[in-house]
């Protein structure tokens, strides 16, 4: 059994999206309550874009996870390529639809009048800019014909404005941006994700000057936090095996901090 006081922290910071693992600060929340409004208001698109490891996924996840209690919600986390294979998913997971095979956009939009929900489904897509222009074109035109509703999520690039892409110029009725957190956020970030698996000793050993080197080393993205995170707990739990002499408890070691860095590729000899 590991007794290793860095294990436990060291798991928490797996890059693994679970909803459960949701950490509130306080603009994604507000982003998030503005997302749970949106999809209540009248059908049309909505986008939740930004760089990768800003939290799209996460979100998306969450909002699958509360709105599935009383709401036919369905995702699709890994991109369906296939035009037809995309519609007939969709037709399986919200009409019953029991033929194997591809279905064209006219037959599901007949499948879709055929029933009468109270509420439109949700359709949740992660990785949007996986799909082609094609697909995304057929997307819009079953959200146009209020068949379902679609919250769509998509990297935004350095060298592109992605809401400029043509498939994404018109029908898009709100978009979010999110973005990398400030040194503040992210210290709240780290903290509240360590307080909430009882891990009090670790989260005490963070002060602003680690703070300020994480936060300077990952740019705020939470993605990279994550790696950096789970670098140190391996490396502090390594030490804690073999030299626990060298751990000062009051505080994170810079040196390591920097070492996991480089082990992340976050810095660079």
């Amino acid at each position: 059994m590991d007794h290793s006081l860095f294990s436990k922290p060291r798991d928490i910071f797996l890059d693994i999206v679970n909803p459960r693992d949701y950490v509130q600060i306080d603009s994604v929340s507000q982003m998030y309550q503005n997302l749970k409004t949106s999809v209540q208001k009248p059908l049309k698109m909505i986008l939740l874009y930004g760089k990768p490891g800003t939290g799209k996924s996460m979100l998306l996840h969450k909002l699958h996870h509360d709105l599935s209690k009383h709401q036919k919600v369905f995702m699709i986390d890994i991109p369906i390529i296939d035009e037809g294979d995309f519609l007939r998913v969709l037709a399986q997971k919200i009409y019953s639809y029991v033929n194997r095979e591809a279905i064209t956009l006219t037959n599901f939009l007949e499948l879709a009048s055929a029933v009468n929900f109270t509420q439109a489904p949700i359709v949740l897509l992660d990785e949007a800019q996986l799909y082609s222009t094609a697909l995304m074109e057929k997307i819009r035109l079953i959200s146009d014909a209020r068949a379902l509703k679609f919250v769509i999520t998509l990297h935004k690039t350095d060298d592109e404005d992605i809401i400029a892409k043509e498939h994404f110029q018109t029908r898009i009725w709100e978009s979010i941006e999110l973005k990398n957190a400030s040194a503040d956020e992210l210290k709240v970030y780290i903290q509240k994700k360590l307080l909430k698996a009882n891990c009090f000793d670790v989260a005490n050993m963070f002060n602003d000057k680690n703070i300020r080197l994480i936060s300077k080393l990952t740019k705020g993205n939470y993605r990279e936090a994550n790696k950096l995170m789970f670098s140190l707990f391996t490396l502090y739990t390594w030490y804690e095996e073999n030299h626990p002499s060298k751990i000062k408890y009051n505080a994170l070691n810079t040196k390591y901090i920097e070492m996991a860095a480089l082990h992340t590729g976050l810095l660079h000899a």
